[in-house]
């Protein structure tokens, strides 16, 4: 696992290196990466499109994350959670969530605020927070 996360940070893994800006073969440990990849504005709704990845050694069978939505003027819109399931140790999952009364447009920050709920049966309890790494390849801004 630790390989994989390495050949992320060397660029060789082509989906992360880029947004995260991780230009060395540094040893990122265990973390989860959230990247908020894609967003599609509907008439009144916006399609968030996340791609994550687990990058501790052994599956974390349910995450869940307390996420804020601001909106452009910096004001809180509201609070939602995100569950994005069973995600694989070193393996990169696609997770789409569709938030209505709120186009793209109007959304200008997401706060990952922390993890609601954590099951990992051989991970310690912290394990999808310690360490999360967030970014964005769109202009809304992501932060945790």
């Amino acid at each position: 696992m630790k390989q994989a996360l390495k050949l992320c940070a060397a660029g060789v893994c082509g989906w992360c290196a880029p947004s995260l800006g991780l230009a060395d073969e540094t040893d990122l440990g265990a973390a989860v990466l959230v990247e908020l990849n894609a967003v599609k504005s509907a008439e009144t709704t916006c399609t968030l499109t996340f791609l994550v990845l687990n990058g501790h050694e052994t599956e974390i069978s349910k995450a869940v994350y307390e996420t804020v939505l601001f909106n452009t003027s910096g004001q809180v819109d509201r609070l939602t959670l995100f569950d994005f399931g069973a995600l694989p140790p070193g393996r990169p999952r696609v997770r789409q969530f569709t938030v209505p009364g709120l186009t793209c447009e109007n959304l200008g920050r997401i706060l990952i605020n922390g993890a609601h709920a954590c099951d990992a049966a051989e991970l310690d309890a912290s394990a999808c927070e310690a360490g999360l790494v967030v970014d964005t390849r769109t202009d809304i801004e992501v932060i945790g």
